[in-house]
């Protein structure tokens, strides 16, 4: 059995559960999924596979420094959303900042730890010159802060920035309605179809890749780099026309007043509406702000990437 350990945070969950699948086929890894419920059907399955299975809560520091020990690589991760549901918007920053400074306090204390590699977002306020402050991006900028501000723990980091998800048309305010009457879908957006967006594909599947070709080339993306997770470009009403094709259906974009859009989903639309505006207004600057990104084409990661029209394909309505 390989001699080193990655543990990675939120094994159950998505960008997690992508890590483990593409690890699983590297041999240069024993795998190590760090949970808060060992006793799950997700965390069982992980272990049939060989996984092993460790309890950890993000909100513990205490349990994250004992599940960390011995490991050679650690991915991290938070779940702002989780928070956002229950407490809104400020208190969710408070409880992520919490948790993501949690994690960087357990992996500076792990004697034997080479790579970390924390999932981020763009400094949203940074790039906007403080005209956009959008809270499931500041928790983590805030963290990144602290761990920059570490500089043994900075030299060996990696802060990996992941694109827009082909799932998130799952969230209300992106899923597209069938409107009867019309004989089409609508999605309703508060920004123009223009508004240009990056995105992943396939979280599933892809962050793994990402997260593989980073680990293999550790000389390039350690030492604070940035890798950007993306796998094409489009727009927003691109998107929706893809999703349209992949679907089987027909669909028009449709932008409303930002009061009206905000009235429908209160809290969420505005997160999501205030990331959409960021993006509209900072165009091509969106995912930037930072010395040194790496892109798929730095890092080579190509085979087994799966795009946003496949993506779209799976996903059930």
């Amino acid at each position: 059995m390989p001699s080193k350990i990655i543990s990675v945070v939120g094994a159950t969950g998505m960008q997690g559960g992508s890590v483990i699948d593409a690890l699983l086929k590297d041999s240069n890894f024993s795998i190590r999924a760090i949970t808060r419920n060992p006793s799950s059907d997700a965390a069982k399955l992980l272990a049939t596979k060989g996984v092993e299975v460790v309890k950890a809560d993000v909100n513990d520091l205490a349990s994250l420094t004992s599940a960390f020990a011995g490991s050679s690589a650690i991915y991290a991760v938070t779940d702002f959303f989780e928070p956002f549901g229950h407490f809104g918007p400020e208190k969710a920053v408070e409880i992520e900042i919490q948790q993501g400074i949690n994690l960087a306090k357990a992996a500076a204390a792990t004697s034997t730890l080479e790579h970390y590699i924390w999932s981020t977002l763009p400094n949203g306020k940074k790039v906007s010159g403080g005209n956009y402050v959008i809270p499931h991006f500041e928790a983590k900028n805030r963290i990144d802060d602290y761990i920059k501000a570490d500089e043994a723990l900075f030299a060996k980091t990696t802060f990996l920035w992941v694109t827009f998800y082909a799932s998130n048309y799952y969230f209300p305010m992106f899923t597209p309605y069938h409107i009867p009457t019309a004989g089409k879908y609508i999605q309703l957006q508060s920004t123009p179809a223009t508004v240009p967006i990056k995105t992943i594909g396939d979280a599933r599947t892809n962050v793994g890749l990402f997260v593989k070709a980073i680990l293999a080339q550790p000389m390039k993306t350690r030492g604070g780099k940035f890798v950007l997770a993306s796998v094409e470009d489009t727009t927003a009403g691109d998107m929706l026309q893809t999703w349209a094709k992949a679907q089987g259906k027909t669909a028009q974009y449709v932008q409303i007043d930002r009061s009206a859009f905000n009235a429908l989903w209160p809290g969420w639309s505005e997160e999501m509406g205030a990331m959409m505006e960021f993006w509209r207004d900072a165009k091509d600057n969106s995912w930037s702000g930072e010395e040194t990104i790496l892109t798929k084409e730095d890092l080579g990661v190509q085979e087994g990437l799966v795009g946003l029209e496949v993506a779209f394909t799976a996903l059930k309505f």
